[in-house]
């Protein structure tokens, strides 16, 4: 998913990196919105409830809402700065740090759902930690796939998706509609594994509350190993013949 960069990806591996973050996302939001009443995967509301704040004169609320703002944007930068010193080490894998940064993030959160482990962490925080998860998980992926693939809000997606259908109507040549309904295909996966994540991120929360968390930072680190045990996979598969 991770290991093809620039012309050597395809349409394949961005449909899988599509599948298993936007599915990631899915469950992060949901988990926020169920534990501390505050979006944790996109910045649109936020900036609404900023200004509504300062328009009302609650100030302190309204700092709340801009820290909110910050780390999303910090965590888009982090990840971004870490993508590009490690483009310039060839040993190190670009994606590695950002996805581990956010696993532990995750991980984090969720063990904070262990009473036994009496560790406690404010409402603010959560959604300050998780928001900034999802800005390195979307400034990843977006850098990964060269602005093709987004995870973590559906806004931009459905936009996108309604200007595709519409072309639909009026391309006629047959490689430009191929490649439109890739496109479509596309963002129907996003949005379809995006929605699944909420719905079982909602179902797992009920039972065993934030630390769904756990799961999320689990399938993060399938991800990982991934492309590692497809690489082994196909060298055996080629010593075997």
């Amino acid at each position: 998913m991770f290991r093809h960069r620039g012309k050597n990806r395809t349409y394949f591996h961005n449909l899988k990196l599509a599948s298993a973050l936007s599915f990631v996302a899915g469950i992060v939001n949901i988990v926020g919105v169920l534990s501390v009443k505050i979006l944790t995967t996109n910045i649109t509301g936020h900036f609404a409830f900023f200004s509504e704040e300062i328009f009302l004169k609650n100030y302190s609320n309204a700092v709340v809402y801009l820290v909110f703002i910050i780390c999303f944007l910090a965590g888009a930068f982090c990840s971004s700065c870490i993508v590009e010193f490690s483009s310039l080490h060839k040993k190190l894998r670009p994606h590695l740090i950002p996805l581990l940064m956010e696993i532990f993030i995750l991980g984090f959160v969720g063990v904070s759902g262990v009473r036994l482990l009496e560790i406690s962490i404010s409402d603010y925080m959560i959604a300050g930690l998780l928001l900034f998860a999802m800005g390195a998980q979307n400034s990843l992926v977006t850098r990964v796939s060269q602005s093709v693939v987004r995870t973590t809000h559906l806004t931009g997606i459905f936009t996108d998706l309604g200007i595709e259908l519409s072309k639909l109507l009026f391309h006629e040549r047959e490689n430009e509609y191929r490649q439109l309904k890739k496109n479509i295909a596309l963002k129907l996966v996003i949005i379809g594994c995006f929605f699944s994540g909420c719905i079982m991120g909602g179902f797992l929360y009920m039972m065993i509350n934030l630390k769904t968390l756990l799961l999320a930072a689990g399938l993060l680190f399938g991800i990982i190993r991934y492309d590692k045990l497809l690489y082994r996979y196909y060298a055996l598969k080629r010593k075997l013949r």
